[in-house]
C-alpha cells in the first residue's frame, strides 16, 4: 500500500484542524516543509504556442501574479477547504473582498438590499459608491427577515449582510434571508468576519458568496492585510475572477504566505479567545457600571436562540455599554494596561475600540443611534492573554469611571 491509497490523502476525509495545517499545500520539486513563497510577478513559457495556450485557457498554468500565483493559490485552496466552498479568490484587503463580492454581481440598474447594521466602510460601498455606477440600495433592520422580503424589488440582484454585526453583534438569520434572496432570483453575500469560519458557515446556510477581512482572525497577529471571497466555482471562476483580473485588487504573495501561517493556528486561537470572551461577557453583565453586554451566546442577547442555532461558538468579539457615556468609556479605555486601544480586531492581543469616535464616526449620530452605537459603547476583541488578567484589567478600568 502507498501513501496515495491512504484515505487521509483526501482532504475531504480530514478534520477541520488538519486542513488548516495541510490544506492546499503544493510543494515545489525542492520538497519544502513550509509553503513556498513565490515573489515573482511573471512566468515563462516553454514556447510561443505554450504562451498562446495559457492565454486561451487551454493550459491551466500561471500567466501573471495579478490574477494567479502559486502561494496565493495555496491560500485560496486552503480557505476553500476550510469554508466548504468550491473556490476562493484572495484580495488585497477585506474591503477589497467586500467590494469585489458586490460589484462582481451587479450592473447599472440593479438594486441591493442590505442590513443597516454594517461596518462603516461597507455602508459607504452600499450607500455612496454603488450609486455612482447606477446601483440603488435599500437598508433594512436585519434582525427581522421579513424586512428583507418587504424591500425586494424586481431588479434586486444582491442581499448583503454581516452577522454578527460590527460593533453591536446583532444577528441576521442567514438561512431565512438566503431563502428570500433565492425566491427573488438574487444572490446573498455574507460578511463573516466576526463569527470566523470556525464558528459559522454561511455557505452551508444558503449564502452564495462569503467574504472575510483576512487581516483579522485569519492572520491573527497584526502583520499583513488581505481578504478572501468564497463561493461556487461558477461565481468565483466567473465574474469574481474576471473582476480581479481586470481591475487588480490582488492579494500579494508575501501576504498570502503570512495568511497561510495564520491559518495553521486559527482554530486554537479562536477557540481560546472565544472561551475568554464568553467568561468576560458573563462577568461584565453583572457589573453595576455596565448598562448592557452584547454577546451572541450570552443568555441576555435578544437573539440568543438564533445565535445558538446559527453559530457553533459565541465569537472572540463582544461589546458593552458603560454607564456615563463617552466620558466614562474613555476613562475605562485609558486606564487599561494590557488591552490596547486600536481599531483592528481578531489579533492575538486584546484590543478595545470606541466605535462612535473611530470606526463608525463618519456615519453620523442619527445612524449610529439607530444601529445601537451609543457614546458609551466599547467594542472588545479578545486576544490570547490570560483570562484572569483581562478581567482584572477591565475591572480596574471600570473602577475609574
Amino acid at each position: 500500500m502507498t501513501k496515495a491509497n491512504n484515505p487521509l490523502s483526501d482532504p475531504a476525509r480530514q478534520s477541520q484542524d488538519t486542513r488548516l495545517v495541510h490544506g492546499g499545500t503544493d510543494r515545489s520539486p525542492a520538497g519544502e516543509t513550509s509553503e513556498a513563497l513565490f515573489l515573482n510577478s511573471g512566468y515563462i513559457y516553454p514556447d510561443s504556442a505554450g504562451a498562446e495556450a495559457r492565454f486561451k485557457g487551454d493550459d491551466p498554468g500561471y500567466i501573471y501574479s495579478r490574477f494567479s500565483n502559486p502561494t496565493v493559490e495555496m491560500f485560496q485552496n486552503r480557505m476553500a477547504l476550510l469554508e466548504g466552498a468550491e473556490a476562493a479568490r484572495g484580495t488585497a484587503t477585506g474591503m477589497a473582498a467586500i467590494t469585489l463580492a458586490l460589484m462582481s454581481q451587479l450592473r447599472a440598474g440593479d438594486h441591493v438590499v442590505a442590513a443597516r447594521a454594517l461596518f462603516g466602510g461597507c455602508r459607504f460601498v452600499v450607500e455612496d459608491y454603488l450609486p455612482r455606477w447606477g446601483v440603488t440600495s435599500t437598508l433594512v433592520d436585519g434582525r427581522d427577515p421579513a424586512n428583507f422580503a418587504a424591500a425586494m424589488m424586481p431588479n434586486t440582484k444582491v442581499i448583503f449582510i454581516e452577522t454578527p454585526t460590527n460593533p453591536t453583534l446583532e444577528l441576521v438569520d442567514i438561512a431565512a434571508v438566503a431563502d428570500i434572496a433565492h425566491a427573488h432570483g438574487a444572490k446573498l453575500v455574507v460578511d463573516n468576519v466576526f463569527a470566523t469560519p470556525i464558528w459559522q458557515s454561511p455557505l452551508q446556510l444558503g449564502a452564495d458568496l462569503v467574504a472575510y477581512s483576512a487581516t483579522k482572525h485569519i492572520d491573527g497577529h497584526g502583520r499583513v492585510m488581505g481578504g478572501v471571497v468564497l463561493g461556487s466555482k461558477e461565481l468565483i471562476e466567473g465574474d469574481v475572477h474576471t473582476f480581479i483580473r481586470q481591475t487588480g485588487p490582488s492579494l500579494a504573495p508575501f501576504n498570502a504566505w503570512n495568511l497561510l501561517k495564520g491559518l495553521e493556528g486559527l482554530s486554537l486561537r479562536v477557540r481560546h479567545a472565544t472561551a475568554t470572551a464568553t467568561a468576560l461577557s458573563n462577568a461584565l453583565a453583572d457589573h453595576p457600571r455596565i448598562e448592557r453586554v452584547f454577546y451572541p451566546h450570552h443568555k441576555d442577547h435578544p437573539q440568543y436562540e438564533l445565535g445558538k442555532r446559527q453559530m457553533r461558538g459565541g465569537s472572540t468579539m463582544l461589546a458593552f455599554e458603560v454607564k456615563g457615556g463617552q466620558e466614562a468609556a474613555f476613562k475605562l479605555a485609558d486606564a487599561l494596561a494590557i488591552i490596547l486601544i486600536s481599531n483592528n480586531l481578531g489579533d492575538a492581543k486584546s484590543i478595545i475600540t470606541h466605535p462612535t469616535t473611530t470606526t463608525h464616526q463618519r456615519l453620523g449620530e442619527e445612524v449610529r443611534l439607530e444601529t445601537g452605537i451609543t457614546p458609551g459603547l466599547l467594542r472588545l476583541s479578545v486576544g490570547l492573554e490570560a483570562q484572569e488578567d483581562l478581567l482584572a484589567d477591565l475591572l480596574y478600568g471600570l473602577d475609574q469611571t
